[in-house]
């Protein structure tokens, strides 16, 4: 009897499950959440090469990455930006370098230069809706000024580095002084190192000889198990990896008997921890119980740097170009909300949606930013619908050495390095950077292609969706969409604020501040 009474009303189970069934898309597109806003993880490697990934064909071994991808949405028409600030600018501006400032190369540490304060960061808008905010690793976005610290910047934690590179081990590095504009380039009689390695605002002194990856990725997994659950968790984990120079733990390298060239094979360690971490971070959302609520996003910040053992064949060039290998992206979201979960999209997307993607899915508004270059692109990943994107500008840098003849002189300088990408088509102007083609050195079954493009040439046009190598080169045959992408670039060359490229400054040598690179000015 009393079970009787406790079975419930079959109208009310029909009811039930009607409401269910009603609000499932809703929940699945980021509208409602079932167990309130999910986590978020977002992975970033740097120097990862197109080709350094096991399900773009690769000989490194990356399973946890395989079946992250695997299971999720593989983003493969998905760019970057050539470098390390600019692409780390605009994940967390959702801008345009060009709008920021930071077009030109990247922020020394000996520079009194940052990502402007003038917009909110991801994380201030994650943290104004409600989540607990943590970055791990790499930072690379300025810190001469406490105000341009992580921990001013929306994070409530940090523990990580500030500059762009250093000893993975012992956490130092040097860096030469730095001319501005006009001057005639680096100094390098004048050298200035130290230590690199923040908890918060404090220098740490007690994890010299302790690999960097190995200690991020404790440090996140520490921070996953002593998460207080009753908030949303943002974490950006920007890994040191797999950035020269080239250090790795011997035990890495040993299931890498077969590659033959001594960087690659380093390289190859050096991304095999890369990817235990990834595999240990979401082995800890699974023990915490958090996992099925979790959005995983993983990318890449340029393309491999070749001369460090990276790779981004068949991509024509590497990091610093303008070509497909310096900015098409390796990058996957994984989570159960998403309805087209194994699948891969070639919908158009860039670093630079992020922003507006995140923030919109976790129910959050992008008021009091500066307008944003970003797109919301979470209908895209989650449901596989036509992407809200028809052009990306990959660059328009007025500092770099110009190069050739101005052929279009009425419209845009074609002496400029720039590149953009409309619809199916990318332009390129200037001088873009190394244009090879490199197989990896382990292989002998590809040839190096070689570029037959004469010194002084300065403007490309290729049809990149049917031919993403950039072998054929239609500039000539269509001049008239050559001229119409170059409007696009006067138009958005017409809304760029001047490059921000200060002269070194000597105050920041960490001698003068107990060895450590930090701000150095009040």
């Amino acid at each position: 009897m009393l079970l009787e009474q406790a079975r419930p009303d079959k109208a009310v189970c029909r009811m039930l499950a009607f409401v269910l069934i009603s609000l499932w898309p809703a929940l699945v597109s980021g509208q409602l959440w079932p167990f309130g806003p999910p986590n978020i993880v977002f992975v970033l490697a740097d120097d990862y090469g197109f080709n350094d990934v096991g399900y773009h064909g690769s000989e490194i071994l990356t399973p946890n990455l395989d079946k992250l991808a695997g299971e999720g949405v593989k983003l493969e028409n998905y760019y970057v930006q050539p470098i390390c600030t600019p692409t780390r600018s605009q994940l967390m501006s959702g801008r345009y370098q060009i709008h920021t400032g930071l077009q030109h190369d990247i922020i020394w540490a000996t520079q009194p230069n940052g990502l402007p304060l003038d917009s909110p960061t991801l994380a201030d808008k994650l943290r104004e809706t409600g989540y607990s905010t943590h970055a791990i690793g790499k930072w690379h976005l300025g810190f001469y000024k406490e105000d341009y610290l992580p921990t001013r910047r929306g994070f409530d934690s940090y523990y990580g580095y500030l500059t762009g590179s250093e000893d993975y081990n012992t956490h130092y590095r040097c860096d030469d002084m730095h001319d501005a504009p006009g001057g005639d380039g680096v100094d390098t009689d004048e050298r200035m190192c130290g230590y690199d390695l923040r908890d918060n605002e404090v220098p740490v002194k007690d994890q010299l000889e302790k690999y960097s990856t190995q200690v991020f990725t404790e440090k996140a997994v520490n921070l996953i198990k002593n998460h207080e659950q009753k908030k949303p968790l943002f974490l950006y984990m920007a890994y040191q990896a797999v950035h020269s120079p080239l250090e790795v733990p011997e035990d890495y390298t040993w299931n890498y008997y077969n590659i033959q060239d001594k960087n690659r094979k380093t390289y190859a360690g050096m991304v095999s921890c890369m990817d235990e971490g990834v595999g240990n971070i979401t082995d800890a959302l699974k023990k915490a119980g958090m996992w099925n609520n979790t959005v995983f996003v993983f990318s890449t910040d340029n393309g491999g740097e070749i001369l460090a053992g990276g790779n981004n064949w068949p991509l024509r060039g590497w990091k610093h170009s303008l070509w497909e290998g310096g900015m098409r992206g390796v990058g996957f979201v994984h989570s159960r909300f998403i309805q087209n979960n194994g699948t891969q999209t070639k919908e158009l997307m860039h670093v630079s949606d992020w922003l507006p993607t995140l923030v919109g899915m976790a129910g959050g508004d992008t008021n009091g930013t500066k307008p944003l270059d970003g797109y919301n692109q979470w209908e895209m990943i989650s449901k596989g619908k036509p992407s809200p994107r028809k052009e990306i500008l990959h660059n328009i840098d007025i500092m770099f050495p110009p190069k050739g003849d101005n052929l279009y002189p009425d419209i845009f300088d074609t002496r400029t390095r720039a590149a953009i990408r409309v619809g199916e088509y990318k332009l390129i102007t200037g001088d873009p950077g190394n244009s090879s083609w490199i197989p990896p050195p382990s292989t002998s079954l590809y040839f190096p292609k070689t570029s037959h493009d004469a010194p002084e040439k300065n403007v490309w046009l290729f049809h990149v969706t049917s031919d993403p190598d950039e072998e054929i080169d239609l500039s000539s045959k269509h001049p008239d969409i050559v001229k119409e992408l170059l409007q696009r670039l006067a138009y958005y060359n017409s809304t760029a604020v001047p490059p921000v490229y200060p002269k070194s400054d000597p105050n920041c040598d960490p001698k003068l501040h107990n060895g450590f690179w930090g701000p150095w000015v009040s």
